[in-house]
């Protein structure tokens, strides 16, 4: 009953704003606007693929009515992302990419850590840093654009920096998620000042979920 009673104020609330905004917002953006709100609930009861496949029709119906808004978005993320990008990297030389899709499946067998600056429109990244061989004592890696989904694991042995920003999803860290909007975690690890291997992440998405272990 109490679920259902979610549904029917999240109706109501639509047709309200519909009534109130519609001589500047089409149609399509409430329907639009009701499916993120129903994905963002949806995630917080526990129906977590559910829940991101209504935030992606959601996020389509907005793109398909509002495409010169959803451009301008894109391209203020990556105008700030050049700022940024250099801004954070203490050293020249880092690797800098922006594509429109990026995975990085680095979960499963060694792999090289450098600092790196990543943009992406859909991304996703698996990340165990106890599989990293690391190029310096201090690595910068940041992972930037609209839609991400990053499953991170860091040993304790690593002094850990993170900064993690969605806008719309999830942030799971050590076990604790927090669902909704504007979600924000800025941690560092006790031995990060003393640790010999220090390792800072910063991530920024508009739609994202970050899941974050410290083993």
């Amino acid at each position: 009953m109490e679920k259902r009673n979610r549904i029917i104020a999240l109706i109501l609330i639509g047709i309200g704003l519909l009534m109130l905004v519609g001589k500047w917002v089409g149609f399509f953006t409430i329907v639009a606007l009701l499916f993120l709100l129903m994905g963002i609930y949806t995630i917080r009861t526990g129906k977590v693929k559910r829940g991101y496949r209504l935030l992606a029709v959601g996020a389509i119906l907005l793109v398909l009515d509002h495409l010169m808004m959803v451009l301008g978005i894109a391209l203020l993320s990556l105008g700030f992302f050049f700022i940024k990008a250099k801004k954070v990297q203490p050293k020249e030389g880092f690797l800098q990419k922006q594509n429109f899709s990026s995975h990085f499946d680095w979960d499963q067998q060694p792999w090289v850590m450098r600092s790196m600056s990543v943009w992406h429109v859909l991304g996703e990244a698996d990340l165990d840093l106890s599989l990293a061989m690391p190029e310096e004592k201090q690595t910068v890696m940041m992972f930037q654009g609209i839609m991400g989904d990053m499953d991170l694991q860091v040993p304790e042995y690593y002094g850990v920096e993170i900064e993690a920003f969605v806008m719309f999803g999830s942030i799971d860290f050590r076990g604790h998620r927090d669902n909704g909007i504007m979600n924000r975690l800025n941690w560092k690890s006790p031995n990060y000042d003393t640790s010999d291997q220090k390792v800072k992440f910063i991530v920024s998405y508009l739609v994202g979920d970050l899941d974050i272990n410290i083993s």
